[in-house]
């Protein structure tokens, strides 16, 4: 599983123009899940999605995670984000997993996320949708489980 993950001010996902999903300032996750991936690596990439330290301390150093800082986290399917963008002009999604196998990862993760954090946003898998933030620092990274 990949994720970009972006520390934002606040974040919110519309699907048919209503929002559907809001935070304010924590993390925004958007959720690339591969064919092979399991539910052991859900596990993996959740755990580090609560932990990576990108929020300031009282020093304005990065040393705490979103478990330590408190504040939302927003989850977002994107099957883009496991794209072959190696050669050619066009992405390949070989790697992708298919509709129902990553769905299945990422609801896992979801159910995972709010047994351990709250609050917990999600979009809406598969659906399009407009994802709207404003990312704090700018501050974003890859994770991969």
């Amino acid at each position: 599983m990949k994720a970009l993950i972006q520390r934002v001010s606040e974040a919110s996902v519309r699907v048919d123009g209503t929002c559907i999903a809001h935070i304010d300032a924590g993390l925004l996750a958007l959720i690339g899940v591969e064919r092979d991936d399991t539910l052991a690596d859900a596990d993996k990439l959740l755990s580090r999605l609560l932990t990576y330290r990108i929020f300031a301390d009282e020093a304005g150093k990065m040393n705490l995670g979103l478990a330590d800082h408190g504040g939302g986290l927003l989850l977002v399917s994107q099957f883009t984000l496991v794209a072959d963008t190696r050669k050619g002009r066009r992405p390949g999604f070989s790697a992708a997993a298919s509709p129902e196998h990553g769905k299945s990862c990422f609801d896992y993760l979801v159910e995972q996320a709010r047994e351990q954090h709250d609050p917990v946003a999600t979009g809406q898998f598969g659906a399009d949708m407009k994802v709207a933030l404003i990312n704090d620092g700018p501050v974003t990274f890859w994770l991969s489980s």
